[in-house]
């Protein structure tokens, strides 16, 4: 079981980010940040998506000094061109398109946030993902499903979207849109949470009456 230690807060709506800590045993409430991403300019991606989670998550936090709250933002990028979340068939096409047949990079930058424990640590991950190339049909069908219209590049790996990706290096929940491995192990080394066995469990409700 995990033990928490300390109120967690994941300042996103994002259902697919919300599954997957709810997946990992962690126990969160959520309340999205406000920030838009439209209100930042164009960096490079690693600098993008770390400047967008650190100020989500700030500002969920200077609400909730004594909670751990968790940022984060992701962007696909290839080619030199950030594909954030298509607005339009249109735009969808195009995105999906251009992952045809290439490989492409995830960014996911990720910040934990305590306000009362003066911490902020702010980091990115990097997965490569590879496209199998697509029929202008397979285009058309995925398209005119509902999964692109809010997802970064406009494909979702856990969906629909899956029979396109033909391979990935890194970290596969890092597509999803957190990556859960490096968040939990920050977690876990700053104290908020604490996995314990069953045998760790029972000792320690035996307490001083034990031989």
């Amino acid at each position: 079981m995990i033990v928490h230690h300390a109120p967690i807060i994941l300042a996103s709506e994002s259902p697919r980010r919300r599954q997957l800590l709810e997946e990992a045993g962690i126990r969160f409430s959520i309340e999205p940040s406000s920030i838009r991403e439209s209100d930042f300019q164009a960096m490079p991606p690693e600098k993008y998506t770390k400047t967008l989670a650190r100020a989500k998550a700030a500002e969920v936090a200077d609400r909730h000094p004594d909670a751990w709250v968790i940022g984060a933002d992701c962007i696909v990028f290839i080619h030199d061109t950030i594909l954030e979340k298509p607005e339009s068939v249109a735009e969808a096409r195009r995105m999906i398109h251009r992952l045809s047949g290439m490989s492409h990079f995830v960014f996911t930058g990720y910040s934990i946030v305590c306000r009362n424990q003066s911490a902020l640590f702010t980091d990115v991950v990097q997965t490569e993902v590879m496209f199998k190339p697509l029929t202008d049909a397979e285009i058309e069908w995925y398209i005119h499903t509902e999964e692109p219209y809010d997802k970064a590049g406009g494909y979702a790996i856990q969906g629909l979207g899956s029979f396109m990706v033909k391979g990935i290096i890194g970290s596969y929940t890092n597509v999803v849109g957190l990556p859960l491995c490096e968040i939990l192990d920050h977690l876990s080394r700053m104290g908020v949470i604490e996995r314990q066995t069953a045998c760790t469990d029972l000792r320690a409700a035996a307490g001083d009456g034990r031989p």
